[in-house]
């Protein structure tokens, strides 16, 4: 684990770097100065990696380690009652125990390769809000996206991911509110654009490897996420989360005890004009001598409201830099991301 140290550049600032760590505690008491100094923190990072970790978020451990438990507890159940919770081949948003696919064939320049893309090494779990009683959707979304969870008979299981879920809905709100603050905005511009957001909250388990992948096949195979944000809690198993660095590098992801990662999808780089930017990950398998070891990941894929519009943020343009993007529908991208992945 890294040394926390505060630089004198900047005091929410623990560790710089590609991927740095960054303090909220400052910015979770209400203090203006407290926010503002987060704020511009994270933004400088947005410009450049797009990836951070950040400790002093408020999320109690208890919540944590009870998701965590109930996510190994699943993943460790005979395969036929895994298979039994089976995401419904007609659900655009894959809740329950997810099919194999590829992230790397939801990229766009990668969709032509789909059929030579080897399958990602891991198996998830899924859960939306969606699927709950009394969700709003506008008339026009695609009524399966309301097909109901899964959830397997487990003590404590769905009241462990509904906690979980909570926490993250409560932490991304107020990230999306820093956001807001270093792009020069009012702090609530994005407060009715999520609002209803439609969120995948996604375990992820990584097998051990008795037997090598075949070449080209990784745990996670590279891609950027797609929406808002991503809110990640990673254990620290070998084999694990990677991001592309502007020299075409890769850079281990810095794990902390009690930290998440927070990286900024695709769709907050056409919110910016791709100011900010939606970096290439991926999880790599564990060097052979740990193959035994297996890894677990919980990612809260903060997705806007199905009707929201995504378009060039008006801080984010000027004469000298015009809209790069075409408006696109927040629920209609990530579903068709979704098909890209999965062959839904």
């Amino acid at each position: 684990m890294p040394l926390l140290l505060e630089t004198p550049a900047s005091p929410v600032t623990l560790v710089e770097g590609y991927v740095p760590v960054i303090d909220l505690s400052s910015a979770r008491g209400g203090d203006a100065l407290g926010r503002r100094n987060v704020a511009e923190a994270i933004g400088t990072v947005c410009e450049t990696s797009g990836f951070l970790v950040i400790v002093g978020h408020g999320v109690p451990e208890a919540v944590i380690a009870e998701m965590y438990r109930a996510t190994k507890e699943f993943f460790a159940l005979p395969q036929p009652e895994k298979d039994a919770l089976l995401s419904d081949p007609a659900d655009p948003l894959m809740r329950g125990f997810g099919r194999s696919g590829s992230l790397a064939a939801s990229n766009a320049d990668a969709a032509v390769e789909h059929e030579r893309r080897r399958p990602d090494l891991s198996q998830t779990f899924t859960y939306n809000r969606l699927g709950d009683p009394g969700a709003v959707l506008p008339p026009s979304a695609d009524e399966r996206l309301r097909l109901p969870n899964k959830w397997p008979a487990l003590p404590g299981f769905e009241e462990a991911y509904r906690g979980y879920y909570a926490a993250m809905e409560e932490l991304s709100v107020d990230i999306m509110r820093l956001f807001a603050l270093a792009l020069g905005l009012p702090e609530d511009w994005f407060d009715d654009k999520v609002d209803q957001h439609m969120t995948n909250l996604t375990t992820n388990y990584y097998p051990a490897q008795p037997e090598p992948p075949r070449p080209g096949q990784l745990r996670k195979g590279l891609h950027s996420d797609w929406g808002s944000l991503t809110v990640l809690y990673q254990d620290d198993a070998p084999g694990g989360l990677q991001v592309q660095g502007a020299d075409g590098e890769w850079l281990d992801v810095p794990v902390i005890p009690g930290s998440f990662v927070i990286n900024i999808g695709d769709l907050m780089a056409i919110w910016t004009n791709d100011k900010w930017v939606s970096t290439v990950h991926r999880v790599v398998n564990p060097p052979r001598e740990a193959a035994h070891r297996e890894r677990y990941s919980m990612p809260f894929f903060h997705q806007p409201n199905f009707d929201a519009v995504i378009e060039c943020i008006p801080t984010c343009a000027d004469p000298d830099r015009p809209a790069r993007h075409e408006p696109v529908l927040s629920g209609e991208y990530i579903t068709e991301k979704f098909r890209r992945a999965y062959d839904l």
